[in-house]
């Protein structure tokens, strides 16, 4: 299918597939033909619990004829329940809601700024981040990102971020100066490329932010709310942060985000320093207190878990099966990537051949992020469209050369 031609009144942000989808059930799309479509790419790792669950769709409904918008200058008590869960079920003291990722990533950053300043350093307003990463699109965040083709054209990049290798600590050490108040990382990258920091490195980095003075931010925007099997990736190194970005999954679909933070490191953020029109709004609010009715069941995380663990185990033998074009499977949970020896997007359209949905990477990957409540038939279903897949680029490739 080709992209979406340029006749659109939109902006050319996007080179869309020439796909519309109507209704969604579970893992399943319908399109505007009526075609089904398995979707193992959730809206980007988005839709944690699929399309059209039923206590997500009756929670809208039942509040959207209540009340929508009233803004932050009056308390909404769905806001303060579902941080209430949030601080209950997680390292955090305080919780800041936001609409999106990005903006999440934003508050973070001013509230490990903000800290140093109230505590007479405001000299240490710099952090330390890692290559491959991806926190964001605003000024702030694609600095912070460090990658070149989402700086370049935007003038000078922000101040404040230095970018180090990809889990090289002794480069991470080096760039430690007096200046220096924070490190920020992925705890699994997933746009850069499905690359998981390792658990003894993740606790390597609680030790140098504690011995250092600096506080750890992590950006679970996408790794986070079930997507490895525990409710957020850091839990499996057994170490926590001082703040945190979250943000996809929290919504199951509907736009919402969070800055979760120790009390520590919120001492700074007082009245007036830092706002939002839309988030915690009551709609969202409804709907993330949803998401938790659901995913914080016993056994939710344990069976993404090993619903995570069979799909690579599958993937593993497809790649096995064709050499010439995957070299290796990588993730954890339901954040899976397939690193191909073909280029992303033409992996992607074959996926999308056998009716597949799934998202590119960087790094040569393709991402398999199915909803949290996939089934073990349709895992089984989706590896066998990506074995037929690759067969069909094999077959195209021996035809070219025959």
């Amino acid at each position: 299918m080709s992209a979406v031609g340029s006749t659109s009144p939109l902006y050319a942000t996007f080179a869309r597939a020439d796909v519309a989808f109507e209704r969604g059930e579970g893992a399943w799309l319908i399109d505007t033909r009526g075609e089904r479509w398995l979707d193992f790419g959730s809206g980007i790792a988005v839709n944690s619990l699929g399309h059209a669950h039923p206590h997500l769709v009756e929670t809208l409904k039942a509040q959207a004829e209540k009340v929508w918008h009233v803004s932050n200058v009056f308390r909404i008590p769905e806001q303060e329940r579902l941080a209430a869960r949030l601080v209950a079920n997680c390292f955090a003291d305080r919780v800041f809601f936001t609409n999106s990722g990005g903006e999440a990533l934003e508050c973070a950053i001013k509230t490990a700024r903000r800290y140093h300043w109230s505590v007479g350093h405001p000299e240490r307003y710099r952090i330390i981040t890692m290559e491959g990463a991806f926190h964001g699109r605003t000024l702030a965040t694609i600095a912070a990102g460090g990658q070149e083709k989402y700086l370049e054209g935007f003038g000078p990049k922000v101040e404040g971020f230095d970018q180090v290798p990809f889990c090289d600590l002794d480069a991470l050490k080096a760039a430690i100066g007096p200046a220096t108040g924070g490190i920020l990382v992925e705890p699994l990258q997933g746009e850069g490329g499905v690359r998981v920091i390792p658990p003894e490195i993740l606790r390597e980095l609680r030790r140098i932010a504690d011995d250092n003075g600096l506080l750890l931010m992590f950006d679970e925007v996408q790794c986070g709310y079930g997507r490895t099997g525990k409710f957020f990736a850091h839990e499996w190194a057994g170490i926590t942060p001082d703040i945190m970005a979250v943000a996809k999954g929290i919504g199951g679909g509907f736009p919402l985000g969070a800055c979760l933070a120790t009390e520590k490191a919120a001492s700074g953020m007082k009245p007036g320093v830092h706002g939002t029109t839309y988030g915690g709004n009551p709609l969202a609010m409804a709907v993330g207190n949803a998401i938790l009715d659901v995913v914080l069941q016993p056994g939710f995380f344990d069976r993404v878990a090993a619903a995570g663990l069979r799909f690579k185990q599958a993937l593993a033998s497809v790649i096995d099966r064709h050499p010439t074009i995957f070299e290796e499977v990588r993730g954890q949970g339901l954040l899976v990537g397939l690193k191909c020896k073909r280029p992303v997007p033409e992996m992607a359209a074959a996926f999308r051949d056998q009716r597949l949905l799934s998202i590119g990477a960087g790094d040569g990957v393709v991402r398999l992020l199915p909803p949290l409540i996939v089934s073990d038939e349709e895992i089984v279903e989706a590896v066998a469209r990506i074995d037929r897949a690759a067969s069909a680029l094999e077959a195209a490739a021996s035809a070219k050369t025959a």
